[in-house]
């Protein structure tokens, strides 16, 4: 019988070989379409070879099909792909770290709307610093968490206007990771953040953020109203929501499983190389239409797992 990963009644079997290709770079994040086909941000493997990271180099959107071959990708037109979310209407959205940018693509690729400039940052408080992840409210309102260069959210209409922009703290993550003096403070209060990793907005129009470095999330109404937060989370990078409602987050070498609410129904992750244990840091997350939940890892090359819903 396969082995069974999981909490309560929360329970998944690894899909042993998929996907079938080699990732060839670092999974950051993974969306599913109507299809079934999965689209993949990849952070290629630097020139001369390791592991891609958050700064500037060259990645790729890869299209599986739903056996986990290869279907397409959409060429080098990346810097360092972070977030990628679908919405209903298959349209593909790509936070990239390394241009500063978020665009929302076709299923082919083609670029239908572009925000920020290409490899320039916005203005400090203003899109875009590294963005993070970007994810539509049920009224087409667009959210972006910004948050390796700078720790806000920004909101724009379905077409791409500006609405506003909350959050405060200095941006001491990315001081550190570059090595650099540490200049500033980082937001701990309500309201404000460190690292603001990803950003979902539920079926309420809710707008959940995972400040990651405070090991929590913040949740807040579409104007930026601070609402409530639940924390004691392992460095939360990504959420997925089942047909439930449930909220699975993964984050440093685990998945957290907690209602809308925030109240805790399990955790589950092991670490280690075999299938369905996790080598490196799970980062981004997806569950599809058969509730089967994907999860990419970052900190090494090829680390991409399916686990079916048993």
């Amino acid at each position: 019988m396969p082995k069974r990963f999981g909490a309560g009644r929360f329970q998944f079997e690894v899909v042993e070989g998929w996907p079938q290709v080699e990732i060839k770079g670092v999974a950051a994040d993974v969306a599913v379409d109507s299809a079934g086909r999965a689209y993949v941000g990849v952070r290629n493997i630097p020139l001369g070879g390791g592991v891609g990271n958050i700064l500037p180099g060259v990645g790729q959107v890869l299209v599986l099909n739903p056996d986990g071959s290869y279907h397409s990708d959409w060429g080098n037109i990346f810097s360092s792909p972070h977030g990628i979310w679908i919405n209903g209407n298959d349209e593909v959205f790509v936070c990239d770290t390394g241009l500063h940018t978020v665009t929302k693509h076709a299923p082919s690729g083609e670029v239908l709307m572009r925000l920020g400039t290409p490899g320039a940052p916005g203005k400090p408080g203003e899109p875009f610093n590294m963005p993070t992840s970007a994810r539509q409210a049920p009224n087409g309102d667009l959210f972006v968490s910004d948050g390796y260069g700078q720790n806000r959210i920004h909101r724009f209409t379905a077409n791409g206007e500006h609405v506003l922009s909350w959050g405060k703290g200095d941006p001491v993550f990315i001081q550190r990771f570059r090595g650099e003096p540490i200049t500033g403070t980082p937001g701990t209060g309500p309201g404000e953040f460190n690292l603001p990793h990803n950003v979902t907005v539920a079926a309420d129009s809710r707008v959940y953020v995972l400040d990651r470095e405070n090991k929590r999330w913040q949740v807040f109404s579409t104007d930026g109203e601070y609402l409530s937060e639940a924390g004691n989370m392992t460095s939360p990078c990504d959420i997925a929501i089942d047909a439930e409602g449930t909220f699975f987050i993964v984050g440093g070498s685990a998945v957290d499983i907690r209602t809308a609410e925030g109240e805790q129904l399990g955790r589950w992750g092991e670490k280690g190389n075999e299938p369905g244990q996790f080598a490196n840091g799970p980062h981004g997350c997806w569950i599809d239409a058969e509730g089967s939940l994907y999860i990419g890892e970052v900190g090494g090359n090829n680390r991409l797992q399916k686990f079916r819903r048993v």
